[in-house]
């Protein structure tokens, strides 16, 4: 069994591996230069032979007045190096670890108890115990990640009580992927390299950026047609950003993408729709054997782990679901953010 465990997280964290691009990295970290001065910046899932992260705290070393810059790297199976570069030396001295580089080995994370700021790409696979890590360890942080992570329930909480937050995101961001990759691949460079792009990529920190957040231009009207409200949640359900009504005073669901536009001057995050009592938006039912009427007919579990609309008739697309406790037909939503104007 452990074997397998091991193949697995091997297979796993090698499907993690995409490479930041550069100019990516030299976009959104320009926001950031002030904070670099004396200190020490570690790069946690970075090998300097590919990482573009290393590439540039190395290139901008003098420029941002960076005490130390220290990279290791993952690999399964097999010993990797410490790779530190300070003032002190024209090149990077490289030291081998005991173990193969992993985030939560006991030696890197005695390495980042001495950093100061964390900056990387984690694997996305882990990417809840390698946030949990750092808020344990109260590290300040640049890092990238899925923007469907907001939806994480030990995450959210987080993001709601503004300890971290998203400084941008990319709906449609290029990676370089290994060489040996065949699946994903969008485009191939003229040396050969391979590129893939993953959707809704954003930036994590809890670091305060020049980045300055408008408000969101409101311009659409409420009716209660176009924004029905849901049936366990004291809520009305907005399907786009674009669509958020100027003049609805109460709560409404909107899109987990809303957290890249967020202006806590604007809005207030009441909650997220994952079915939690913890927040100040909460279900306001729970449905008794929920069961899926589409296709193979199975558990409804979702039901409880959403936000639902109630139809009178069966929805015409989609899935849909009945429970003893509801007299119709309902819809499983997406994850929505739980919203309310600061200033009706």
């Amino acid at each position: 069994m452990e074997k397998n465990k091991n193949l697995n997280d091997s297979k796993r964290r090698k499907n993690d591996e995409f490479y930041t691009l550069l100019s990516d990295i030299e976009t959104e970290l320009q926001h950031y230069k002030k904070r670099f001065r004396g200190k020490t910046i570690y790069c946690n899932c970075d090998n300097p032979e590919f990482s573009n992260f290393w590439k540039y705290f190395k290139i901008h070393f003098k420029e941002f007045g960076i005490k130390k810059l220290i990279a290791t790297y993952y690999d399964f199976g097999k010993s990797t190096y410490k790779y530190v570069f300070d003032s002190g030396n024209n090149e990077p001295v490289k030291t081998p670890l005991i173990g193969d580089g992993d985030f939560r080995s006991p030696e890197c994370i005695e390495i980042l108890k001495e950093a100061d700021i964390i900056v990387t790409n984690p694997p996305f696979s882990l990417f809840r115990e390698y946030i949990a890590q750092l808020i344990k360890y109260d590290k300040r942080f640049i890092i990238i990640g899925s923007l469907n992570a907001v939806g994480y329930r030990d995450v959210f909480p987080l993001i709601k009580s503004r300890q971290i937050w998203i400084s941008s995101n990319n709906q449609h961001q290029h990676f370089r992927i290994p060489d040996d990759y065949d699946i994903g691949v969008t485009c191939v460079d003229s040396d050969g390299h391979k590129y893939a792009t993953l959707g809704n990529i954003a930036w994590f920190t809890n670091i305060p950026t020049e980045i300055e957040f408008s408000d969101l231009a409101l311009t659409a009207l409420y009716s209660p047609d176009k924004y029905p409200h849901y049936d366990n949640y004291d809520a009305i359900n907005v399907n786009k950003l674009s669509e958020i009504p100027c003049d609805y005073d109460g709560v409404m669901g909107v899109p987990v993408t809303f957290i890249a536009k967020y202006n806590p001057e604007q809005f207030k995050i009441l909650g997220i729709t994952t079915g939690s009592n913890a927040f100040e938006a909460s279900p306001t039912k729970k449905y008794i054997n929920p069961v899926r009427m589409t296709g193979t007919h199975k558990g409804g579990s979702s039901t409880n782990t959403s936000a639902v609309l109630l139809f009178s008739e069966p929805p015409e697309d989609g899935a849909y679901y009945t429970a003893d406790n509801v007299d119709g037909f309902l819809k499983v939503l997406y994850k929505r953010i739980l919203i309310q104007k600061n200033k009706p």
